[in-house]
C-alpha cells in the first residue's frame, strides 16, 4: 500500500546486507537511544535467510527475550515462535465515553477501587487456586466468553495436552501484572476515555513456551546450528508449524476477547459506582494486538509478518500507543508506510531493565513522577515509574511518517497488576 502523504521519510538503514549477507534493517529511532545489545540481537535475526526484504526497527525499540522488542519480523516458509514471545495476542483496548472531565469526582480514589474489585488483578500464591489475579468462580459474562472459545482450545490441547494445563477461563477477563494497566484518560477536549492493555494470559504463555521449546528440539532434531537458540523456528508445511499457527490464532482470539470482557466489567463498574452520572460509550473504540502474527500477500508467497511490540498502522487505521503511568498516550492513524510493513511503536518503549529501575529510582522520585494520576506509589510499582521508559514524545517525533495522532490522552487513573 503505498505512503499516504509526503511526510520525510525518517528511517536510518542499519547493516545494509551488501557485504555480510544479511537482510537490511530499516530503523526508525532518530533522536531516540538505541542499547547496542538491542541492534546486535537484530543483526542475528537480519542472517536468518528467510526473513523477507528487511526488518523494520519502531522507536521504542530495546533488548528482549528471543527477539527483540519494537520490531517487525516478516518472513518466508518460517516462523519463530520466540520472536512472538509468551503473551501473544498482547495488546491494547480504548473506548470513549460521554464523560467529560467535570463529570469526575474530585476525590478519584473510589473510582479505582471500582475498578480493581471488578477486574482481578496482580498475582499472588504462586498463580495457585488462591491467585487474586484470577476467578475463583468466573461470572456468567466470563463463562459465555469461553463458551465461544472452548471448542478449539481442545481440538489444539488433543494434539498438544500440556497446553491444557494452563489457566485459561479463570483468566479471561483479568488484567495480569508488569505493564498491563487500565486506565481512565482525559483527551485534548477533556472527553474521558477507558483504556487497558493484556493479552493472552495464562494460557498464552503456555502455548507460546510449548512451540519455543518446540521449535527448539526441532533445531537439534535436525542439526541446525543458530547464533542465538532463541532463533529457533518451525518450517512451513511442518506438523509443528501448522499446529503452531492453529494455537497462536486461537490464543489471539482470546486476547482479544480477554481485553473486551475488562473493558465491559470496567464499564459496569464505573456506571455501578454511584460517583458518576449517567454515560454512554462513543463511536471509537480500537482494540489492536502489538505481539501477534499476521499474513501479508506478496508475489513470492505468504509472508507471516510477527511484529513483536509493534501496532499494524495501516492507511487509516486506528491504533494506540501508550506511553508509562506518568505520561500522555496517543490515539494514532496509520499512514500506510510499506517500509515499516504499515507498522508503528507499541509505546514508548522500556529504557532499562526493571532490576535497573528499582535500585536507581525511590518512592519519592516515582511519586513526584506520577503526581496527579490516581494510581499505586508503592515499592513494587518502581520497575514500572515513567522515568524506567524513553521519552514518548522522542518516540511519537521518530514515527512521523508512520502515523498521525488522532487524540492526546492524559491518564487521572491507572490500576496496575
Amino acid at each position: 500500500m503505498p505512503h499516504a502523504d509526503s511526510t520525510p521519510r525518517t528511517h536510518e538503514i542499519w547493516f545494509d546486507g551488501k557485504a555480510s549477507g544479511h537482510r537490511p534493517i530499516k530503523a526508525w529511532v532518530r533522536g531516540v537511544p538505541v542499547e547496542p545489545a538491542a541492534r546486535d540481537q537484530l543483526r542475528r535475526l537480519a542472517g536468518l535467510p528467510f526473513i523477507h526484504k528487511w526488518i523494520a526497527v519502531m522507536p521504542d525499540v530495546h533488548v528482549g527475550k528471543g527477539a527483540t522488542i519494537g520490531s517487525v519480523v516478516p518472513t518466508r516458509g518460517a516462523i519463530i515462535p520466540a520472536a512472538v514471545g509468551v503473551d501473544l495476542g498482547c495488546g491494547m483496548m480504548a473506548v470513549r465515553t460521554s464523560l467529560r472531565a467535570v463529570d469526575l469526582p474530585d476525590d478519584l480514589a473510589p473510582l479505582r477501587s471500582a475498578i480493581e474489585a471488578a477486574v482481578p488483578h496482580g498475582r499472588t500464591d504462586n498463580g495457585g487456586r488462591n491467585d487474586r489475579g484470577a476467578w475463583g468462580d468466573p461470572p456468567p459474562r466470563v463463562t459465555k466468553a469461553w463458551a465461544d472459545l472452548a471448542p478449539e482450545f481442545a481440538r489444539i490441547c488433543e494434539k498438544h495436552p500440556r497446553i491444557g494445563r494452563s489457566n485459561h477461563v479463570f483468566h479471561l477477563g483479568t488484567l495480569g501484572t508488569g505493564n498491563h494497566f487500565i486506565e481512565l484518560c482525559l483527551d485534548e477536549g477533556d472527553q474521558v476515555w477507558v483504556m487497558l492493555h493484556s493479552g493472552s494470559r495464562g494460557v498464552g504463555g503456555r502455548i507460546g513456551s510449548h512451540f519455543i521449546q518446540g521449535a527448539k528440539r526441532e533445531m537439534e532434531r535436525w542439526f541446525i546450528h543458530l547464533p542465538d537458540r532463541d532463533l529457533a523456528y518451525l518450517p512451513e508445511g511442518s506438523t509443528l508449524f501448522n499446529d503452531y499457527m492453529q494455537a497462536l490464532a486461537w490464543a489471539q482470539r482470546y486476547a482479544r476477547t480477554n481485553r473486551e470482557v475488562m473493558m465491559a466489567n470496567v464499564l459496569d463498574a464505573l456506571h455501578a459506582s454511584g460517583r458518576l452520572p449517567a454515560f454512554t460509550t462513543g463511536d471509537v473504540a480500537v482494540n489492536c494486538h502489538h505481539n501477534y502474527v499476521s499474513r501479508m500477500p506478496s508475489p513470492e508467497g505468504t509472508v507471516y509478518v510477527t511484529r513483536k511490540g509493534a501496532v499494524s498502522a495501516q492507511l487509516d487505521e486506528l491504533g494506540i500507543i501508550p506511553g508509562s503511568m506518568g505520561a500522555r498516550s496517543f490515539i494514532v492513524r496509520g499512514k500506510g508506510n510499506p517500509d515499516s510493513f504499515c507498522s508503528c511503536s507499541h509505546g514508548a518503549g522500556r529504557a532499562m531493565s526493571r532490576a535497573e529501575a528499582k535500585r536507581r529510582f525511590t518512592l519519592a522520585d516515582h511519586a513526584a513522577a506520577t503526581a496527579g494520576v490516581e494510581c499505586r506509589k508503592d515499592a513494587e510499582v518502581i520497575d514500572e515509574t515513567p522515568m524506567a521508559y524513553k521519552d514518548i514524545d522522542a518516540v511519537m517525533a521518530a514515527q512521523a511518517d508512520l502515523v498521525d495522532v488522532v487524540h492526546t490522552l492524559r491518564q487521572v487513573v491507572c490500576v496496575k497488576g
